[in-house]
């Protein structure tokens, strides 16, 4: 039987086992970065434009919003310039941050499976599994968001004899049919890959030594396949506990002045709450085999080279 609730209290003991027993400030502030670098792949970011199809003689005029919309028409050169230059600039950070982020990913999990703090080590040992999870998480981003430019697109089309009209009309509706039901399947299509990705495709890219879509394969294959409905336990209990944490954050944050919502220094106060939901999944993918079984166990992985906590 693959439990959902039985990893809850084997992710405990071993959150207490690798910050508490025993207590240490350095291990406390290495482990920490590595999680604030694995968090970094969560950021994203895009851009776009609209043109108002509105000529200015067909409405009343609306102020200083008037006056800016003239000035942008009269510059528009300039304002597209600026754009792409500003588009430009959001993916290059967005990029860089995924970049960090996939390599601070691995390092975060071989803290968390081995029970260590280290940086250069990992930093360097990782790097070609870190560059491919990269490559597929920048991809990903951007095939959704040329998805989400063509569907606005579309629904913009539908919509433009309502969007001329300006009233919400059969062509509106009509048009967030189309486009917005697609789009809805596309932000879900995304997230289930996400959530998949982080708790399982990553673990099993470290356990094998394989690039993201051979993991997504063995995955599947192995692991999902005939056991649909309890991943989908799995992430219900996800939301459950998630709700607790971010219960125990809010409460935290306010406890601390709001000095928690500084970017690193939250999750190092907060590091028990990363390393427990790094070990939940650690430890439900367990149960699928003692191949899978990351943290102790048998088959456990052996322990990485011996490196300063540095």
């Amino acid at each position: 039987m693959i439990s959902v609730t039985a990893p809850i209290d084997r992710a405990l003991t071993w959150t207490k086992q690798i910050l508490f027993n025993p207590f240490d400030f350095e291990k406390w502030f290495v482990l920490g970065f590595c999680a604030f670098l694995a968090g970094l792949a969560e950021g994203g970011g895009g851009g776009g434009s609209f043109r108002s199809p509105f000529p200015h003689e067909a409405g009343p005029d609306w102020g200083p919003f008037t006056q800016a919309g003239n000035w942008v028409m009269g510059h528009l050169h300039l304002v597209i310039g600026l754009g792409l230059l500003l588009l430009i600039l959001i993916v290059a950070l967005v990029a860089l941050f995924q970049w960090l982020g996939s390599r601070g990913q691995f390092m975060f999990l071989d803290g968390v499976v081995h029970n260590r703090a280290a940086v250069v080590e990992p930093w360097h040992r990782f790097r070609t599994l870190g560059n491919d999870l990269f490559v597929f998480r920048f991809t990903l981003g951007l095939c959704g968001l040329g998805a989400f430019a063509l569907l606005g697109g579309v629904g913009w089309l539908v919509a433009r004899p309502d969007i001329e009209a300006r009233h919400f009309g059969s062509a509106s509706a009509l048009a967030l049919l189309v486009a917005g039901g697609p789009a809805l399947l596309v932000v879900l299509a995304l997230a289930i890959v996400s959530l998949l990705l982080n708790d399982f495709v990553v673990p099993v890219m470290y356990r094998r030594e394989i690039g993201t879509g051979q993991a997504f394969g063995i995955l599947w294959k192995e692991i999902v396949l005939g056991h649909g409905g309890v991943f989908v336990l799995f992430y219900l209990m996800r939301i459950v506990l998630g709700l607790a944490s971010f219960l125990i954050i809010a409460v935290g944050t306010c406890c601390t002045c709001c000095l928690a919502l500084l970017p690193y220094l939250g999750t190092v106060i907060f590091l028990p709450v990363f390393v427990f939901f790094r070990s939940y999944s650690l430890h439900f993918l367990a149960q699928f085999g003692e191949e899978w079984r990351l943290v102790g166990g048998p088959d456990a992985l052996p322990e990485p080279p011996e490196q300063s906590e540095a």
